[in-house]
């Protein structure tokens, strides 16, 4: 049997779960902000602004940590390309581990004024430069593991982990939001997560000890087939499609995440005066279910390939999200049901790694899907959150206008990709 087709192994196994594991703890210290978003605002800003101006610029720091991914990514992918994989795997956990904890530590805006909202920007910052490295490279770590026809189901195992670590983000605040009064967590509560977080983020560097670098990266190395050129300007100048489509299923992972699993907690509240623990249990269903969503979604890119997983899975996609924005209010006994069936069908995202690990070269393939991906999640899940928000003076459904839209990308691409098969066939392959 050849290494393209045989099943995984135990040590592909391991490789995954140790993986999956290590990035659903960075992700969480990434997304726990988002969770207490609300009493963060009311701390770290003056309180006689407008409410909707103190979201805005709450969500603005939020937005930082996006828009410094490009500049951290790019930087760690290229000597990923150049030193090794898991030197920069396990360099992302530790940027990611020390800002965190530091913002459980922060002063408040009644203490120390202006310093406060800019202590947590500079902190949100360096978060952004380590998960930027983090995604791209967990990516390319597992599919350079396992074999060819298995890429797929090894990125949306991958992608499952990173979401457990919202799961994990949306089990804790429901926990302090069900077990502290709303003024304990004013009080200090809201410092919980944030400790918890450097603690997860040491725990996950301690882990990563146990990673080999990949057979793809030694293979190079031994060759001398490594990139001559700087990556990134060969990826600009020669991989410009390939850029342009993962740019393209970026905005549809990072939006898809950020509109239905990050801001619909909130969104709820705020539109139908649901309580904030109800809605955050309702979140941790949709999220478990986006990470079997995930795994079906790779399963079904290695089996049926890229372009059905996202011609069927952005239909379904469409129709999920509109029952959910326009019935989960009226009938509040169906929020459970209708919020874990879009988690679900959001879970078309496990299948966007498959596309873009095939998309570029391996000489290139960690700064390829690092810049594509950077670049286009600063933008789109940066801006996201903002563009809903203010969206929402105009239409109340503007979240579920936002999706149907997603959607229509998701089918594009599936349709595209239908006619463009080159794209997946024609580069190196992903194992040696």
């Amino acid at each position: 049997m050849s290494h393209s087709s045989r099943p995984l192994n135990r040590q592909d196994y391991k490789t995954l779960t140790l993986a999956a594991l290590g990035g659903a703890l960075e992700f969480y210290d990434f997304i726990i902000f988002v969770f207490f978003a609300a009493v963060v605002g009311d701390l770290f800003f003056p309180a006689d602004i407008p409410e909707w101006l103190r979201q805005v610029q709450t969500f603005g720091i939020f937005a930082a940590g996006y828009l410094a991914r490009p500049l951290g990514g790019i930087i760690m992918a290229h000597f990923g390309d150049l030193v090794g994989r898991k030197k920069m795997f396990t360099l992302s956990i530790l940027l990611m581990a020390v800002p965190t904890l530091a913002m459980g530590l922060l002063p408040v805006y009644a203490s120390v004024g202006l310093a406060a909202p800019l202590l947590l920007l500079m902190m949100r910052i360096l978060q952004g430069a380590a998960i930027g490295g983090e995604v791209p490279g967990a990516w390319v770590f597992v599919a350079e593991h396992v074999p060819t026809r298995r890429t797929g189901v090894a990125c949306g195992t991958l992608t499952a982990g990173l979401t457990v670590g919202i799961l994990l983000g949306s089990v804790v605040a429901t926990l302090i939001n069900t077990s502290l009064t709303p003024q304990a967590i004013h009080d200090g509560g809201w410092r919980i997560p944030f400790l918890l977080g450097g603690a997860f983020g040491l725990l996950a560097m301690y882990l990563r000890r146990w990673l080999q670098e990949t057979p793809v990266f030694l293979e190079m190395q031994q060759r001398k087939a490594l990139a001559q050129e700087l990556p990134v300007k060969a990826v600009v100048l020669k991989h410009q499609r390939a850029v342009a489509v993962s740019m393209l299923l970026t905005w549809l992972l990072s939006a898809g995440i950020v509109v239905v699993i990050l801001m619909s907690p909130v969104w709820l509240q705020k539109q139908y005066g649901l309580a904030p623990a109800l809605t955050l249990q309702a979140n941790s269903v949709a999220t478990v279910m986006l990470c079997l969503g995930c795994l079906i979604a790779g399963v079904a890119a290695d089996k049926y390939g890229a372009s059905r997983t996202f011609i069927v899975g952005s239909l379904l996609l469409a129709a999920s999200s509109w029952a959910f924005y326009h019935l989960a209010g009226s009938h509040p006994e169906y929020l459970f049901l209708l919020y874990g069936l879009v988690g679900l069908c959001v879970g078309v995202v496990g299948a966007v790694p498959y596309v873009m690990v095939r998309a570029f070269p391996a000489a290139v393939r960690f700064t390829g899907i690092s810049f594509s991906y950077n670049v286009s999640y600063a933008i789109f899940g940066g801006l996201t959150p903002i563009a809903v928000t203010l969206l929402m003076n105009v239409s109340p459904m503007a979240p579920a206008w936002y999706v149907a839209a997603l959607s229509l990308v998701g089918l594009s691409l599936g349709l595209w990709l239908r006619k463009s098969q080159g794209l997946l066939t024609t580069q190196e392959k992903i194992t040696a």
